[in-house]
């Protein structure tokens, strides 16, 4: 079930959603040629705790038999990853690497969630097709909000950004998708990244949705790595993903993960 939100769960989420941004910001600042994607990981969770807040994805159960749970705060996804990375000391970055990092904060009995994809190091160290792959990620997000609005339905939104990706060349991950997002991280209405307009519900004000594209670079196709979790392209190309968590307003979306 959908579920529109009060104005005091509202005001809930958006103060998850800021702790959300903030560590994200953290990781901006502190991505770089030589960090580990461990270390990364204990920046955002601090940031987190630092504001009396919980990292939602961390022990979030896998939902198959003997997977343990997530073990971190944070989802770092590196160059073919594209989804669910787990963090490691053993995972160094370096120039020209790609690195999608996807946390969740959880405060007042609400969450928020927001990823970034970033290029390590200088981007003129990678190709221009790479720095393509990372705008039009973060830009199809943008093509799906202007339909994120009362009126519209889900189907508008992801025809919209699915239409966006592929028509720059690119492919859209149709196994994993956006979805609602509140007292739970993962509501009502799944939100897929491809599909046509005038299909699923209607939007309404108070609705709070996660939106997040996931791109890949070679194909569509992905494969599940044997710690259950890590999602990685097919084909070994890179992939990359973005995502806010928005406020459908009785006029332009509120999006509430960005500082």
């Amino acid at each position: 079930m959908v579920t529109i939100k009060s104005k005091r769960e509202i005001e809930y989420i958006r103060e998850s959603c800021k702790i959300v941004a903030m560590a994200q910001e953290a990781i901006k600042e502190a991505i770089k040629p030589g960090i580990s994607t461990y270390e990364l990981n204990e920046i955002a969770e601090k940031v987190i705790y630092k504001h009396n807040a919980i990292p939602s994805c961390k022990n979030f159960p896998s939902g198959i038999k003997g997977i343990p749970p997530f073990p971190a705060g944070v989802c770092i996804s590196v160059n073919d990853e594209v989804i669910h990375g787990i963090p490691s000391k053993k995972v160094i970055l370096k120039e020209g690497d790609i690195v999608s990092t996807d946390l969740c904060a959880y405060k007042n009995g609400f969450h928020g969630d927001a990823t970034r994809t970033h290029i390590v190091g200088n981007e003129s160290s990678v190709s221009n097709n790479v720095k393509k792959l990372v705008e039009v990620t973060k830009q199809s997000f943008f093509e799906g909000l202007k339909y994120a609005r009362p009126g519209f339905r889900i189907g508008d939104i992801s025809h919209a950004i699915g239409e966006y990706i592929e028509s720059n060349g690119f492919y859209v991950v149709k196994e994993f998708q956006g979805h609602g997002i509140g007292a739970d991280m993962h509501e009502e209405p799944g939100i897929p990244n491809f599909g046509k307009e005038g299909k699923g519900i209607r939007l309404e004000p108070g609705m709070t949705l996660a939106i997040e594209p996931m791109v890949n670079m070679g194909t569509e196709e992905i494969e599940v790595l044997d710690d259950g979790w890590t999602i990685v392209t097919a084909d070994g190309s890179l992939a990359a993903h973005y995502e806010n968590t928005i406020l459908i307003t009785e006029k332009e979306p509120e999006i509430l993960t960005i500082m």
